[in-house]
């Protein structure tokens, strides 16, 4: 793992840290990379609490709890899906905050509606009025593990300035 990767781990547990908050990923086209990232820094214990792979639908279903018919009317790479494979994480886990992605990642797989590269990514959060949840669609540039990485770096960096946002109590 790079520094900058590093550092952004770092502050994002110092965040969760600070509100006594947990988190966890629901991730499809990462395969577990993101998970993977958080345990590289020591002491993501306190915090992270884990992580549900749902590469396949039957997994978003199953263990995330994504309507079938979410699957059917919008396809696994889209915002419904990503905004309830987060909600489905931060019950299942009883986490605080959840990060879920799913894309393309390639080289195979895209569409003219859905080509390589794009990845849906949805945040949810423990709020005092309410949940807060964000979804974002991008499209990334290069080989299957360029998608990935900028996958990772993106969904956190948004993590980040979604709990900075909502202060240290959240």
């Amino acid at each position: 793992m790079d520094n900058d990767m590093n550092d952004i781990v770092a502050r994002l547990g110092g965040m969760l840290r600070a509100r006594g908050w947990t988190m966890g990923t629901a991730e499809s086209c990462t395969g577990g990379l993101i998970a993977d990232t958080l345990t590289n820094v020591s002491g993501s214990s306190d915090w992270f609490a884990g992580a549900v792979v749902a590469y396949a639908n039957a997994v978003k279903t199953d263990l995330l709890g994504v309507p079938e018919d979410v699957l059917a009317a919008h396809g696994a790479v889209s915002e419904p899906v990503v905004l309830a494979m987060a909600r489905g994480l931060r019950r299942r886990l009883g986490v605080d905050a959840a990060v879920a992605v799913s894309g393309i990642a390639g080289p195979t797989g895209g569409s003219a509606d859905k080509p390589v590269g794009t990845v849906w990514m949805a945040w949810s959060l423990r709020g005092e009025g309410g949940d807060a949840e964000r979804a974002a669609l991008h499209r990334f540039q290069g080989d299957r593990l360029a998608v990935k990485a900028a996958t990772v770096k993106t969904a956190l960096e948004e993590l980040e300035r979604l709990l900075a946002a909502t202060g240290p109590e959240g």
